[in-house]
């Protein structure tokens, strides 16, 4: 991690940069997929498995006998665990379920918003390396509660041809029944676009590489909305003299072993504090399986001291993380600081794993500093939120000569005919 004393203020926006990934071409490439897909459906997908995967394969969907085959291959201490966390994330998600209020808003008009759930999502679930099986329960519970009245699923298959079974157990305990063996763009096209074994669908979400995040920000621009824009995966640790620097080094390197692209920020107001945890990082991170990657991440990380708490907070708004932990004995006493931040674990044992996994918050969150505009994925990002309102012969009477007077001055005639008419009609009664 490179290091930083006391940087001047102009110097941030400097220190704050993302890693930036060569796309040349990507828009090109990507395009070129999409169209594939959009024009070719069912053969265009078996050449990029034949290309990409080395699988020659003739059925996309998931047969039920390789799903029941794969759960029997899941761990009972691995179900009990995705179980537990799917009741914490159903229990939160659920309590984000609104109540219908209806608002009287002048005598005579009633208005109430009532939610609807997407009728048809898409899903995607990277695989490759890690096979993120937790994000079927960050996308698949919502999108149940919500009632998603059609849940497609795509993700990449193994060199073998199959799912991971964590993924298929986790699926099934949902109640995903639409799985497909089809990843990187391409599975995002046949979402968007439909082929003949793939349901066209009308929201994707999920994270993904580079040509899958590309992908997604092509085809929201011709009609399939999208959960957030994404980028690699970055936590922020906010550090004081109270930390535990093992605990700390720990959440960086929870979150370095993501991905080469992925970044790790560390803010403290102690240069001993960023000591300690810089040996704990250099002891830790030669027990990883994954070393080669987070050391990689480091690379392009930052750890950086600052004279005062409120100035860490001001750098991490600035920076927009997609994970902010304090590691901090006192940090309740600093959240009306936070602006920006996708996700916030509070005090040395909210470790980020946490709202990865089993606390019940959801881990797909915005990133690449969009968290200064963006919410992490929750119950509203599967519904479409409809207004109703109801209007009796009073209340036309009541605000009738009001909208009339708008409509002309909008120069609007039939808008204020339609309000005419109808006062008329009750002048007449």
């Amino acid at each position: 991690m490179k290091r930083y004393r006391n940087p001047q203020k102009e110097t941030w926006s400097e220190i704050c940069q993302r890693p930036v990934m060569d796309t040349t071409n990507l828009n090109e490439l990507v395009n070129k997929v999409l169209e594939n897909v959009r024009s070719n459906g069912d053969q265009a997908l078996r050449e990029y498995s034949l290309r990409f995967d080395g699988l020659d394969l003739q059925e996309f969907q998931v047969s039920q006998t390789e799903i029941s085959a794969a759960i029997q291959t899941v761990s009972i201490e691995l179900k009990e665990a995705i179980q537990l966390a799917k009741g914490n994330i159903e229990r939160f998600h659920k309590k984000q379920q609104e109540t219908i209020l209806q608002i009287e808003t002048t005598p005579g008009v009633v208005c109430w918003r009532e939610s609807r759930g997407i009728e048809k999502v898409g899903l995607y679930i990277p695989g490759g390396t890690a096979p993120l099986f937790s994000t079927v329960l960050m996308l698949g519970v919502p999108a149940q509660l919500a009632g998603c009245g059609e849940i497609v699923l795509c993700t990449p298959p193994d060199k073998n041809g199959s799912v991971d079974p964590a993924i298929l157990f986790t699926a099934d305990l949902v109640g995903i029944k639409k799985i497909f063996k089809v990843g990187g763009a391409q599975a995002i096209a046949a979402m968007a676009y439909g082929t003949e074994s793939i349901p066209q669908v009308y929201k994707i979400f999920g994270p993904g590489n580079q040509y899958v995040t590309k992908a997604k920000e092509l085809v929201q621009q011709v009609g399939t909305a999208i959960d957030m824009p994404a980028g690699p995966s970055e936590v922020l640790v906010i550090a004081d003299d109270t930390c535990e620097p093992a605990f700390v080094a720990a959440d960086l390197l929870s979150q370095a072993e993501h991905g080469t692209d992925s970044q790790v920020i560390l803010l403290s107001t102690s240069e001993d504090v960023i000591d300690r945890v810089m040996v704990e990082l250099t002891a830790q991170v030669e027990q990883l399986p994954r070393k080669e990657i987070a050391v990689q991440a480091l690379v392009k990380s930052r750890a950086v001291s600052l004279e005062t708490m409120e100035q860490c907070f001001e750098m991490s708004n600035a920076y927009a993380p997609e994970h902010l932990i304090l590691a901090s004995e006192n940090a309740e006493g600093y959240l009306r600081l936070i602006r920006n931040a996708g996700s916030v674990f509070i005090g040395n044992y909210s470790c980020e794993s946490a709202g990865d996994y089993a606390s019940g918050t959801n881990h797909t969150l915005p990133t690449n500093g969009y968290a200064r505009n963006y919410s992490g994925v929750s119950l509203d990002s599967f519904v479409r939120k409809i207004t109703f309102q109801k209007l009796s012969s009073e209340g036309i009477q009541n605000i009738g000569p009001a909208i009339e007077c708008m409509a002309e001055a909008e120069q609007l005639f039939a808008h204020k005919n339609a309000v005419t008419l109808r006062l008329n009609s009750l002048k007449n009664d």
